[in-house]
Formats: C-alpha cells, structure tokens, sequence
C-alpha cells in the first residue's frame, strides 16, 4: 500500500471552486463540508444567495423570526439536491463547558467534528422564533453532495482548491466576500487562478 492512498477526509473543509469549472450550481463557490468519508461527501455551499430573506422564509412555515439580527440575512442556495428543504449550519450548542447542553439540543443534528453543527429539524426554526437559537447561523436550501470517489476525482481534477474552513468566513464576512476571503486562507487572490495570470 502506498502513501498516497490514505484516504482525504475533508470534513470541516472549505472547498473553493478553481474558475475553470463552470457549472452552474457551482461556479465561484465556496463549500463548508459536513461530511467526507468513503461513501462520500455532504457539503453546503456558503456564498450563494438566493432571491428568499430568512424573513420569508420563516413566513412561509409559518413562524415569527424573533431575531432581528436576522430578517434580511438571505437564505443561501447550499447546492442542488433537496432544494426544498432547509438547512441550518449554526455554532454547536454547548454550555461553556463544551459539554452538548441537552436543553439546546435538536432533533435531527448533524455535529461536524472539529467544527459546526448542522441542523435539518423545526425546533432550531422554532427556537430562533423565540428570539432564543445559536447566536450565528446560516440557512440554505438544498446541499451538495458527492457520491463514493466522486470529490476525489474532481480534485484529481484540479476543480477545487481545499482549505481549513474557518467559521467567521461563514458568519461574520459579507456573502460576496466570501470566496475571496475564503482564497486567502490560502493566501491566494482569485486574479492568481484566472488562466489570463500573467497577461497583464
């Protein structure tokens, strides 16, 4: 068995799209990855919004959103499978003492190791209703997904570039910064990836 065939794991990743892939869904994304194992993988694009506030969003399951840091903050499009149902990409709610604090706990969640949670129940949706919920979140709908050997094919590709994902890319810099700041982790900037590099 040779070195290079231990598998990659890059849950609580960053996956940036090189510009030479031009598919829709995911041309100039940047995907956090929640799951990467040998099945496959599970990601939810981050810089992607789509024409529906959380405002709305919330109107439409008919809930109050008791969060004012919130209303205009757009629901993302996470990528192009289930795009009908939401998903809830939020700080792990743990007290302080890093235990899971079962008061906060929600039905259907997803802990990333190392990194976030991800949440696809109601009662996230119903605690933020009450003005209560993680402090920072992030609603997409739909995700993408990878089957068995396909993520490592398309990096074979050169499609993405990888990085260590970092939660205040996710949560704290503007949507249409994103891709940029997320290029930097690497510190790269994205006019050093065109295929007109150097043709100034």
């Amino acid at each position: 068995m040779t070195m290079d065939s231990a598998p990659i794991n890059l849950t609580h990743h960053f996956l940036i799209a090189m510009p030479g892939l031009m598919d829709e869904s995911f041309s100039r994304s940047v995907v956090y990855m929640c799951e990467h194992s040998e099945r496959g993988a599970l990601g939810l694009i981050i810089n992607k919004p789509s024409p529906m506030s959380m405002q709305d969003l919330f109107e439409k399951v008919e809930l109050q959103l008791g969060r004012a840091d919130l209303i205009e903050i757009p629901v993302l499009q996470g990528g192009p499978v289930h795009t009908e149902r939401g998903f809830v990409l939020h700080d792990p709610m743990s007290t302080s003492g890093g235990e899971p604090d079962a008061e906060h706990a929600y039905a259907s969640t997803l802990a990333v190791p190392g990194g976030l949670e991800m949440t696809t129940s109601k009662d996230v949706l119903e605690a933020l209703s009450t003005g209560a919920g993680p402090k920072r979140v992030l609603i997409t709908l739909g995700y993408a997904a990878w089957a068995q050997g396909q993520l490592e094919s398309e990096l074979a590709e050169n499609s993405w570039l990888t990085v260590q994902a970092d939660a205040q890319v996710i949560f704290d810099t503007p949507i249409e910064l994103r891709y940029d700041s997320a290029l930097a982790l690497l510190g790269l900037q994205a006019w050093m990836l065109s295929p007109q590099a150097g043709h100034a």
